[in-house]
């Protein structure tokens, strides 16, 4: 670049941006509507949200994380206790949401291996495939054969029947 810089061609921008001088006396009326806005309506609500979020700061609350205590099972329920009962139902509702929700996304975390492979699904998926057969068998052996209107008592009468056979079977074989 040379030396000699013709400043005509290059000119240097101002340093500060003028100031447009008033050509009346009389205020600006949006300036005074919006400085009213600002101290009458603005600053008590920004006030008043601060301090919200200062309270709510203190004790998170995550409404999506919801954690529900374990209640007894329908089997520790002492009879005539209709309260206990009906948490127990509860509880074992919540519990068969959450495993079709595992079943689920076993099902499809399959499914994505065997987009991802294409042909050499069944080498590589071979791990997500025994899974799948794990976690269907648990929620068949548990809610299988329920139906739609299945309960708590229902399923804990499928299960001790189910025990009852293993133990037969375990001393036919056995004799």
């Amino acid at each position: 670049m040379p030396e000699d810089r013709d400043w005509e061609v290059y000119k240097v921008p101002p340093t500060r941006t003028p100031v447009s001088e008033r050509t009346t006396s009389v205020p600006n009326p949006i300036a005074f509507v919006q400085t009213v806005f600002n101290y009458v309506i603005d600053a008590p609500v920004t006030f008043v949200r601060e301090w919200i979020e200062r309270q709510q700061a203190k004790n998170k609350f995550y409404y999506y994380h919801q954690k529900f205590r374990r209640v007894p099972d329908l089997s520790e329920c002492l009879e005539g206790d209709y309260l206990c009962f009906f948490e127990a139902e509860a509880q074992w509702r919540r519990d068969r949401m959450v495993d079709q929700e595992i079943v689920e996304i076993v099902r499809e975390r399959l499914g994505a291996c065997k987009q991802r492979e294409g042909p050499n699904q069944f080498q590589n998926c071979a791990k997500e495939v025994e899974q799948l057969v794990q976690v269907t068998k648990a929620y068949q052996d548990r809610y299988g054969d329920l139906g739609v209107h299945g309960n708590a008592r229902t399923c804990l009468m499928k299960q001790k029947h189910r025990m009852m056979e293993e133990r037969k079977a375990q001393a036919n074989a056995s004799q």
